[in-house]
């Protein structure tokens, strides 16, 4: 597995915006700026977002996007999810039913599920604030 810009790039926008929540909303241009990811990049990245149920926006002077609940409610894994599809290690388990002719009989099969239920159980353990409060720590 291996995770695109994409999710990588969410994860920072999505960051950015739990660190500056007390300043209401805020505009593209802004978090473009602070995470030195192109205006373009993050303009497509939001209907994403907000489809799934990640942020909330506001129209005119003093609009933008704010987080649609608080930092400790948004999980990596969900946020990667949204953004990369299927966080699964092999194709078979990408889907809600695993279709593979071979999973009966399949020997390693054992091995990708509790690979899967590992990687699903540490990123879903994970939260915005997690990030916020490691970065405090360290500061």
């Amino acid at each position: 597995m291996i995770i695109s810009t994409r999710g990588r790039y969410a994860l920072r926008l999505l960051l950015d915006l739990a660190e500056h929540q007390e300043e209401g909303y805020i505009s593209l241009k802004d978090i473009s700026e602070r995470q030195d990811i192109s205006l373009k990049y993050v303009e497509q990245l939001m209907p994403h977002l907000i489809e799934g149920g990640m942020l909330e926006t506001a129209r005119g002077k003093s609009g933008g996007y704010r987080l649609a609940r608080s930092a400790d409610k948004y999980p990596l894994g969900e946020i990667l999810r949204i953004t990369e599809g299927s966080l699964a290690p092999v194709k078979c388990l990408s889907t809600d039913e695993n279709i593979c002719p071979r999973k009966e009989k399949c020997e390693t099969l054992p091995v990708w599920e509790e690979l899967d239920r590992l990687i699903s159980d540490y990123l879903d353990g994970v939260t915005l604030q997690d990030l916020i409060d490691q970065k405090k720590q360290k500061s």
